[in-house]
């Protein structure tokens, strides 16, 4: 039943994840649930309560008082609430984009999160997207993909976002960025992003978003069937 379906996707910054799993659970008829986006909504409230990021017990804290909904809707996925107000834009600004890792390392604020979207996911079928998903989330989702594309590739998508939203960087800082941004996530101490042993490893560098979700369409009913 499709209720029973857990798909989990990984991945570094950039890839398209977001946008992929939410085409994704729409073709399967599951709920979506962006976990980076909880990991950036700790990390806009610690920046709005000049939270210092090397204070991790304050942090954790943190990650256990403010209340983060998820509400299905939004074209490019969920509409994201902090404590009540809609932050849905806000967390994809640069200040947050480039301190979002400095948080999610934290065990404190990892344990808490994990621990909500475990919870989500216990109670219906989901299409989850992050980069713990397969190894510390849902370790027992049948399926699992990490989804890749170069360096490159993920600095012009996100570049394109950016100026959509009235940004001017350049491509060659977002290269950087997202170079140093793998860098952290690829080596925290807690659940670094690596891909499950089991994972189903795509490329999506030259793909179109509509070719990779439907290889993963094809994927999931074979597993599922």
């Amino acid at each position: 039943m499709k209720v029973q379906m857990k798909v989990a996707i990984d991945g570094p910054a950039g890839a398209g994840k977001s946008t992929v799993a939410k085409k994704l659970a729409d073709r399967l008829g599951l709920l979506y649930i962006d976990t980076g986006s909880m990991y950036r909504a700790v990390t806009l409230k610690a920046l709005q309560s000049q939270i210092s990021f090397g204070d991790a017990e304050q942090l954790g804290r943190l990650a256990a008082t403010v209340k983060i909904e998820l509400v299905p809707g939004n074209e490019a996925g969920c509409k994201v609430f902090l404590d009540g107000q809609d932050v849905t834009k806000a967390i994809r600004e640069p200040q947050v984009s480039n301190h979002v890792s400095l948080v999610a390392k934290i065990p404190a604020v990892r344990k808490n999160l994990v621990k909500q979207q475990q919870d989500i996911a216990a109670h219906c079928g989901v299409v989850m997207d992050g980069r713990d998903i397969g190894t510390r989330v849902l370790p027992d989702a049948k399926a699992k993909f990490f989804l890749t594309a170069t360096i490159e590739e993920r600095a012009k998508r996100r570049l394109q976002d950016l100026k959509q939203q009235g940004h001017d960087i350049s491509l060659k800082k977002l290269i950087s960025e997202i170079a140093e941004r793998d860098t952290m996530d690829q080596n925290r101490a807690v659940d670094p992003l690596i891909p499950s042993e089991d994972a189903i490893i795509i490329d999506s560098t030259g793909l179109t978003i509509e070719q990779v979700v439907e290889l993963m369409v094809q994927k999931v009913k074979e597993v599922y069937a």
